[in-house]
C-alpha cells in the first residue's frame, strides 16, 4: 500500500515533498551524525565532513533554530590518533578506543565551532540516564541551561564506560529517546542512504526511494532489510523503530545522505525520507517514558480476564488478577505486565515490591493488610501509571 502512494507521489511530482512536510512549527531540532558521515573510506575522522556539517548547523542557527547533535565517531577518532586499520571487536578494546577519540573528536568539533563563531559542549550518556526520573530531569536541566547559554549541545553514548547491560547499541536510539527530553519537533539521521527505499538499493536495483511516510505500518518495517554500515551500528531497521518512538511523540523525523550537499538544510525542504509526527500515538512524556526510556526491572504475569479488562478498559492492575512474578523490583520501579503466554501487555510504575506482590497475587485487595501488615495502595499498578502496548 505504501509502494502505490510513493509511486503516486513520483507520478505527481508538482505537489513536491515540500507541500507534506509541516516545518512551520519546527523550533528545536536534533541532528544525528553517524560515524559514516564523518569518516573517510579507511575508517578515519574526515575533518572536511565535519566543516561541511557544522556549516549547515550555523546556518539553521541563523534561521533561528535551536539546535542539538547527537554525533558518533568517538571510536574512528580513536582508530586515527592510534594509527589502526580496522575496528577491533573485545568491547574493552572499543572501550579504550572511544576514551582515546571522545577526546579528539571534541578538540576537532570546537575548533570549527569557533570558525562559525559558536560555542559548544560535550554530554556523554547511558541509558539509565533515561531510566531514572530524576536523572532525566536533570540531563534536561543542563542541555536547556546549555541552550539558553546558546551553546550547542554535542551528545554521545559514554562508550568508554558502557556495558551490554546499558548500551543504547547505536546513536539513532540515543537521539529518538531525546527527543522528549528537549521537546524537539525534528529529528534528521545524517546518514550513508538517500532514506527509507522499497528494497535495498544495494542489491535491487528497481528499489524506489519513498520521500514520505505518513505512518509507520507493518508494511513499512519490511522494507527495512538488514542494511548496515561496516563503520556504524544502525541499519535501517533501526532507524525505523527511531523514527517510531519520535513520531509516537507527535514529532517528525528524516533520513538524508550526508555526502549530499546540504542534505540537513534540504530536510527542511524535500530531502531523504520524512516520517509524519502526526502518523504516531502522540504519547505525553510520561507515556514516552514508559513505553521506550525505562527499562524494566522484572514482569507481572496476569490472567485472560485481567489482561482484556487492562485492554480493553484500561482499568488499574489489582492482585486478584495476578498469576505470577518474574524477577526482583522495588516499589516505584518499572516492570512489563504480560499474559499467559508471555506476550507484552504493557508497562507500569509498580507500587509493592516483587516480594510483596507473591504474597498478594490472586488475592482481593481487602487482604492486602491481612497478609501484608500494612496497605499503602489498593492497587499493584495505578492506570495513570500503566501503558497498555498491546495490538490484537
Amino acid at each position: 500500500m505504501l509502494f502505490l502512494c510513493a509511486k503516486i507521489h513520483y507520478n505527481n511530482a508538482n505537489e513536491g515533498d515540500h507541500m507534506k512536510r509541516n516545518i512551520k512549527d519546527i523550533h528545536r531540532i536534533i541532528i544525528k551524525v553517524g560515524s559514516t558521515s564523518l569518516c573517510d573510506t579507511n575508517g578515519k575522522i574526515n575533518k572536511e565532513k565535519i566543516l561541511k556539517i557544522i556549516s549547515q548547523i550555523a546556518t539553521l542557527k541563523r534561521q533561528g533554530y535551536t539546535v542539538v547533535l547527537v554525533s558518533s565517531g568517538a571510536i574512528a577518532a580513536g582508530m586515527g590518533k592510534l594509527g589502526l586499520e580496522s575496528k577491533p571487536t573485545t568491547l574493552p578494546q572499543k572501550q579504550a578506543l572511544a576514551a582515546i577519540g571522545q577526546a579528539k573528536l571534541m578538540e576537532i568539533y570546537e575548533e570549527f565551532f569557533k570558525i562559525f563563531d559558536m560555542k559548544c559542549s560535550q554530554i556523554l550518556l547511558n541509558h539509565d540516564d533515561f531510566d531514572d526520573r530524576k536523572r532525566l530531569n536533570n540531563l534536561n536541566y543542563t542541555i536547556n541551561a546549555l541552550l539558553d547559554y546558546d551553546v550547542v549541545p554535542i551528545i554521545n553514548e559514554n562508550d568508554a564506560l558502557a556495558v551490554e547491560e546499558i548500551k543504547f547499541g547505536d546513536n539513532d536510539t540515543l537521539a529518538s529517546l531525546l527527543v522528549p527530553v528537549i521537546e524537539a519537533e525534528l529529528l534528521i539521521l545524517v546518514s550513508d542512504i538517500d532514506g527509507l527505499y522499497t528494497a535495498n538499493p544495494k542489491i535491487d536495483k528497481n528499489a524506489t526511494l519513498i520521500s514520505y511516510v505518513p505512518k509507520i505500518t507493518k508494511e513499512v518495517m519490511r522494507y527495512a532489510g538488514d542494511t548496515s554500515s561496516n563503520l556504524g551500528t544502525g541499519g535501517m531497521a533501526t532507524k525505523l523503530k527511531a523514527a517510531r518512538m519520535v513520531n509516537d511523540y507527535g514529532s517528525h523525523m528524516c533520513i538524508v545522505n550526508g555526502e549530499k550537499a546540504n542534505s540537513i538544510l534540504n530536510a527542511l525542504k524535500d530531502e531523504g525520507t520524512w516520517f509524519n509526527g502526526n502518523g504516531g500515538k502522540n504519547l505525553n512524556a510520561r507515556e514516552h517514558w514508559l513505553v521506550y526510556r525505562s527499562n524494566a526491572k522484572g514482569s507481572i504475569i496476569v490472567d485472560e480476564g485481567c489482561k482484556k479488562a487492562l485492554v480493553r478498559k484500561h482499568v488499574s492492575l489489582l492482585p486478584s488478577g495476578i498469576i505470577d512474578v518474574e524477577g526482583q523490583f522495588l516499589s516505584g520501579q518499572v516492570v512489563n505486565i504480560i499474559d499467559e503466554n508471555k506476550k507484552t501487555i504493557g508497562k507500569g510504575v509498580v507500587n509493592y515490591a516483587s516480594d510483596e506482590i507473591r504474597l498478594i497475587k490472586g488475592f482481593n485487595t481487602s487482604e492486602i493488610e491481612n497478609i501484608l501488615h500494612y496497605k499503602d495502595y489498593d492497587e499493584v499498578i495505578h492506570a495513570n501509571n500503566m501503558y497498555i502496548t498491546y495490538e490484537k
